[in-house]
């Protein structure tokens, strides 16, 4: 201060457009706000925001200086390039005080106006979680609360909801009947509170009686975004009010298409616990199963294989599940898949066969690494890579009733002119899931199915084999 009073421009601005006004204000430092001020200091002067010191006070809730730049002359009604005043600058910051002193002092309450957005000093309080600045602008004597839209429809709740501001929802929803009101979007506040993450809200306005089943112009429900994003908790909250599962969005998806796509487990869990439609196809005609092939995660598969869905479905490209996981040459989701196919079937042709597996076996359909089964294993092993020649796996898959399309999503995968090994040796893994499940005698089906298909030699190794274990079993 020693040094503006050896001539220097108390105006100067720096690179924002901010002087030394804008900083003394800012700072709260009374003193040197007194001393520009004696200095005749321009008080109405803009930074490049259009921020001038009278906001800053308002903003800062410094009442002392507010009053100082007010009898200094500054403009009150000025507002910055967002259509600010010191009301809404007030508001926002929950300046009580500086509300106070505009409406009764400077008998001011036309501020009370919208900025450039639309924003009431009320709104502009709900969006910033301002408890007690919406409580005094509800009261009586000052009757500026207003639950009005913004350009954009957002209401104050909207606002509030979607910013995490549990109490000034809390309050909103007690003193105003607002709950469903959808903004240009089609957003309730319920969706956007779910869209943030902002689950005490969207439980506060669940319970306040908001309907989670309201869709977006893109047609998304609250359900959409949460179960994208993979917010388990969100999804049983919406899913615990009643949010319906099956709401297809502008691109057909459903929820669980979304966090198929993500691999969401959890969330994926929750969607199939409540009913949704597996079957549910996108504008790509693809199921959730469809997604999941493409995705190769071995623990989605297994969920949505666990359902019993249609696997018969086709895509635009007319592919299955199926012939996609052989197309990008995922061949432990198409093994997945063929031993999916083939244990359905068994039920459908033997229905008792469900209760009989539901209750001695965990179904799945994973790849079998259990110590009980390593030695049919390491029998099928032997099999494909030293006793069966090329084209021996398929006679035996036709014989235990593979489909053309299983041996051909089988033989997609290609590892050199020896790929028949591999392919028998997966083609028996799966036939032994389904004996497994069955009850039936694997080593039996083994040296009858060699002995049908011309393979004797074979036959007899399996039999032999058989004979010298301590199986329980007998080949008769």
């Amino acid at each position: 201060m020693k040094i503006l009073g050896k001539g220097l421009n108390a105006n100067a601005k720096n690179v924002h457009h901010r002087t030394a006004l804008h900083y003394a204000v800012a700072g709260k430092n009374t003193e040197a706000v007194q001393f520009l001020l004696q200095r005749r200091v321009k008080v109405d002067q803009r930074d490049k925001y259009g921020v001038t010191p009278i906001h800053l006070a308002a903003w800062f809730g410094s009442l002392e200086i507010l009053k100082l730049l007010v009898q200094a002359g500054a403009e009150q009604k000025i507002e910055n390039e967002e259509g600010l005043n010191i009301m809404h600058c007030a508001a926002v910051n929950n300046q009580t005080e500086i509300i106070e002193y505009i409406v009764n002092d400077l008998q001011m309450k036309e501020l009370d106006k919208d900025d450039r957005s639309g924003h009431s000093s009320f709104a502009l309080a709900a969006e910033h979680g301002c408890v007690e600045m919406l409580e005094m602008l509800m009261e009586p004597s000052y009757n500026m609360a207003t639950m009005k839209p913004n350009e954009r429809g957002d209401t104050p709740l909207h606002l509030a909801a979607r910013n995490g501001h549990l109490d000034a929802v809390q309050l909103l929803l007690q003193s105003f009947d607002t709950r469903d009101e959808v903004n240009m979007d089609g957003e309730t506040a319920l969706y956007q509170a779910a869209v943030n993450g902002q689950e005490e809200c969207v439980l506060t306005l669940l319970e306040a009686g908001c309907d989670p089943n309201i869709v977006t112009t893109t047609q998304c429900s609250a359900l959409h975004p949460v179960s994208e994003r993979g917010d388990t908790s969100l999804v049983q909250v919406l899913l615990e009010y009643e949010a319906q599962t099956d709401f297809q969005d502008q691109n057909q998806q459903t929820p669980l298409h979304l966090a198929v796509k993500n691999s969401h487990i959890p969330v994926i869990n929750a969607l199939l616990q409540a009913g949704c439609n597996v079957n549910a196809t996108d504008k790509r005609s693809q199921t959730a199963m469809h997604i999941a092939a493409e995705v190769a995660k071995a623990e989605v598969v297994e969920m949505l294989l666990k359902t019993g869905l249609d696997l018969t479905l086709q895509d635009r490209q007319s592919k299955t599940a199926l012939d996609v996981a052989a197309r990008a040459d995922e061949v432990i989701i198409v093994d997945m898949i063929i031993k999916a196919e083939r244990y359905y079937a068994q039920i459908k042709a033997n229905p008792e066969l469900n209760e009989s597996v539901r209750s001695e076996f965990p179904l799945t359909f994973k790849l079998d690494h259990r110590y009980e089964t390593k030695q049919l294993r390491s029998v099928a092993w032997r099999l494909a890579y030293e006793l069966l020649k090329p084209g021996d796996w398929k006679r035996l898959a036709e014989h235990w009733g593979f489909t053309k399309k299983q041996m051909a999503a089988i033989e997609e995968q290609w590892t050199g002119q020896h790929s028949y090994q591999e392919h028998g040796n997966r083609m028996l893994l799966i036939w032994l899931h389904g004996e497994e499940l069955a009850h039936r005698n694997p080593t039996k089906g083994l040296f009858q199915g060699l002995t049908v298909t011309g393979n004797t030699k074979a036959a007899d190794k399996i039999r032999i084999e058989a004979e010298s274990s301590n199986k329980s079993c007998t080949i008769s």
